[in-house]
């Protein structure tokens, strides 16, 4: 098959693919072109006679799919963003807004550790129960050459912990709850933002493009003071708490 190149045809006129030549200029299958088909992702072909003909939007779309769901979208979303550009709220703003919305809020890096890294670490309290607590809290993957965890702080803040000879089960129950803490506290931060400022998203099919511009960058605003509240609120309750703790430890 000659190179697929994109762009106009050697009349001048569009480039037009059939179904095969369309799958190799967008490196997918032809099934994965007929189930996009299948599921209204892919705008009909032009059809001459029993020949399907495919042009150049249907290339772009391809490529958009593919980068959506590069960035993480599942297909049901794709296809309400792509019908929501279709019917004129602006493609391009809804992907900034649900890009904007579920972009991730940490920036952890992960770590992987050896078995002989983790045996020097945590020597006997490398039992299987602990290793299980810590895979039931999401924090670690096990691997047959040792483990991965998420971030390579938190697992930093436990060898350190154990190091200074707080018992890896402790750590690993205090882990426990602070992450049930955390959650809550994640719920009340989603629930304050979508019921007082995004309210609007419950009607994200009648919003105009510059609506939905303007409910972007008001998410982007608000994520870091969401953190910063987050961050401020732990500070002065360790404060609050570490003064009691001394004030009873004083007590005669």
């Amino acid at each position: 098959m000659a190179e697929i190149q994109d762009g106009a045809g050697p009349t001048g006129r569009p480039r037009e693919y059939r179904v095969e030549e369309l799958a190799e200029a967008a490196g997918v299958s032809v099934r994965t072109v007929r189930f996009y088909r299948e599921r209204k992702l892919l705008q009909p072909p032009r059809k001459e006679g029993r020949i399907a003909w495919y042009g150049e939007e249907h290339l772009g779309r391809l490529r958009l799919i593919a980068e959506l769901l590069e960035r993480g979208h599942a297909l049901g979303g794709i296809a309400e963003l792509i019908g929501a550009g279709e019917s004129g709220r602006g493609l391009a703003e809804l992907i900034g807004l649900t890009d904007a919305l579920i972009a991730p809020w940490s920036d952890e890096t992960p770590v992987h550790l050896g078995w002989e890294q983790l045996q020097a670490a945590f020597g006997d309290q490398l039992t299987e129960r602990n290793t299980a607590e810590s895979v039931a809290q999401g924090y670690i993957t096990v691997e047959d050459d040792g483990i991965t965890h998420v971030s390579r702080r938190l697992m930093d803040a436990t060898t350190a912990l154990v190091a200074e000879g707080v018992p890896l089960a402790a750590v690993l129950e205090v882990s426990r709850r602070a992450q049930e803490y955390a959650d809550a506290t994640a719920g009340l931060f989603v629930a304050l933002i979508r019921e007082q400022l995004l309210g609007a998203l419950d009607h994200v099919d009648e919003l105009t493009p510059a609506e939905v511009a303007r409910l972007t960058e008001q998410v982007r605003r608000i994520r870091p003071l969401a953190r910063a509240v987050n961050e401020a609120q732990f500070a002065l309750a360790m404060d609050r708490r570490v003064r009691d703790e001394v004030r009873r430890l004083q007590q005669p």
